[in-house]
């Protein structure tokens, strides 16, 4: 069956990656970003449209549009997020740490919510969310992002308890340290905050998990794939790192 698949933030990273997934599955996928230029090279066969994800607004135009087009949603991937600020908390501005949860935790919940109002007729659906490893566990100067990837994962699991009746599964994704130009930006900011080399840190990341490698984005779409599948129709509610088992956060 053809799912209809909307993704938020699909038209760079992560998201794209599961977006070209999907479509290879052969569902309908729609993409959103807030990057207009990434959106206008959004391949072939997925539709992209600029939208914000922490703007409301936006968001309910664009759940109207999928409702008229498409009459209902299948698969949320709220996938929406950003860095945020990289300081010690005594440094964090606060401008700042409001901006990184609106888009991580706020966009998380924006989605959910009118997805929910598109799926619960349905009697089905499913919703991915996209938390991190950093959700699972603390991360020195990461504060605003750490925060709000909790956040995600608390999100998700009362999504999951309130929409179970109704047929609607929940989980999140907890990736670890993705490879990409994202995690190059994580680095950089990262080594300048301790004094290090960005290619120290970079092995610091990989030296803290077991598999001692960074995560590729096609392993996250992977899991994303799995989850909106049958073969996963008794899982909610989880959340599912997929990081190469981390046992060290801060090596």
């Amino acid at each position: 069956m053809t799912r209809r698949v909307l993704i938020t933030a699909g038209a760079n990273g992560i998201g794209l990656v599961m977006a070209r997934a999907f479509a290879a599955a052969g569902d309908q996928v729609w993409v959103t970003d807030v990057d207009a230029a990434a959106v206008a090279t959004v391949p072939p066969g997925i539709r992209a449209i600029r939208c914000d994800a922490s703007d409301e607004g936006e968001m309910i135009a664009l759940f109207a549009a999928i409702s008229d087009d498409w009459g209902g949603l299948d698969v949320l991937c709220a996938n929406a997020g950003i860095k945020g600020p990289t300081a010690a908390i005594e440094d964090m501005d606060l401008a700042e740490w409001h901006a990184c949860l609106a888009v991580n935790l706020d966009g998380a919940m924006i989605a959910a919510k009118h997805a929910a109002r598109l799926m619960k007729p349905a009697g089905q659906g499913v919703m991915i969310f996209t938390s991190s490893t950093s959700g699972l566990y603390g991360t020195p100067y990461r504060a605003p992002y750490v925060a709000a990837k909790w956040g995600v994962i608390g999100l998700m699991k009362t999504v999951a308890m309130e929409l179970g009746p109704h047929g609607i599964r929940a989980n999140a994704i907890c990736p670890g340290s993705v490879n990409g130009p994202r995690i190059d930006r994580v680095i950089e900011a990262e080594a300048a905050a301790k004094g290090m080399t960005p290619d120290a840190v970079r092995q610091g990341y990989a030296s803290g998990t077991a598999m001692k490698r960074l995560t590729d984005p096609e392993d996250v779409a992977a899991m994303a794939l799995f989850l909106a599948s049958d073969g996963a129709k008794m899982v909610s509610g989880q959340a599912l790192a997929v990081d190469g088992m981390t046992y060290n956060v801060d090596p």
